[in-house]
């Protein structure tokens, strides 16, 4: 089991004077003595009552959730961190929940909301959105973690010091989720108790606008994960394009006698090109699939080595 005092527990916040101190004083209840909370210039006095309340401050230098993380992360010492929101949905009552697969050589812990979620937690578009999110995920990346867009993780510093992080918004979670399945980190999804947020505290996300954020972020990161369906999918619609192009013209042609150069190259400019970019995709996902097998060879080798 993981002790306690070598645990973080990370809370970006924004605006969440209604619920951080009652957050904070929970983990610490809990037994985390180390409670950081990076803020991101909240005007509710956010930041005055997670310190009254025994957290460690850090004022955010940027904006945005992702942001937030990544440099709360150069601040952190500690060889675990727990990860969740400063708004009251995830209970510390779960924390050792998520730190018990990290003691049992884990490297990233999810929490899933969906396994025990509070009638009225999350709204029916919300619940939508995520259902779509992860099921285009599992497709786009071949791994099935549930509820990729929990906000409720643990991990090992180290593995968070390995990965590629960009995203300064929600697309953070997606972002983690994506670095996990490229590199075969050892993840484990744990079944959490998921709270509406009380009343007077306001949420930050905007569904429509983040949700499609966050499904780019997923098709962004397919590039290096799976990019035969990166180059897959854009060659395969550009070919079907330029048959639909070359079917009108040649309809034109036969049935009433009227030429279209210029579609007819359009057309056959849009078939080559896509079939270039499917056989680019298979290629490319060759050399993924050698790369990560020469890795995991290499991994093999070490892990040898030290026995």
């Amino acid at each position: 089991m993981v002790d306690r005092e070598e645990v973080c527990v990370l809370l970006p916040t924004l605006d969440e004077a209604a619920t951080i101190e009652s957050v904070v004083e929970g983990f610490r209840s809990e037994g985390f003595e180390n409670v950081l909370v990076i803020d991101g210039g909240s005007s509710d006095g956010t930041a005055e009552l997670a310190e009254a309340a025994g957290a460690r401050l850090i004022e955010q230098s940027g904006s945005g959730k992702g942001q937030a993380i990544r440099e709360a992360l150069t601040h952190i010492e500690a060889p675990y961190v727990l990860m969740a929101d400063g708004d009251g949905t995830y209970r510390p009552e779960d924390a050792h929940r998520m730190l018990e697969p990290l003691g049992d050589g884990y490297d990233h812990v999810i929490g899933n909301r969906f396994a025990d979620m509070e009638p009225g937690a999350m709204s029916r578009l919300n619940a939508v959105g995520n259902r779509l999110i992860n099921q285009s995920f599992a497709f786009v990346h071949g791994r099935e973690f549930r509820d990729i867009l929990s906000g409720y993780r643990a991990f090992t510093r180290e593995s968070a010091e390995r990965a590629t992080l960009a995203a300064d918004g929600f697309g953070i979670e997606t972002e983690l989720a994506v670095d996990c399945a490229r590199r075969d980190v050892p993840t484990a999804v744990v079944p959490i108790r998921y709270e509406a947020r009380p009343d007077g505290s306001d949420t930050n996300l905007h569904p429509i606008r983040d949700g499609a954020v966050i499904l780019l972020t997923l098709y962004r990161l397919a590039k290096t994960n799976n990019p035969l369906f990166y180059f897959g999918s854009v060659g395969i619609l550009s070919a079907v394009t330029g048959v639909a192009i070359a079917g009108y013209v040649g309809y034109r042609w036969f049935v009433h006698g009227v030429s279209h150069e210029v579609l007819a190259v359009v057309a056959s400019f849009a078939i080559l090109f896509g079939v270039q970019l499917v056989m680019f995709g298979v290629l490319s996902d060759l050399i993924v699939t050698l790369h990560r097998e020469q890795m995991r060879r290499i991994n093999d080798d070490d892990g040898n080595d030290r026995w």
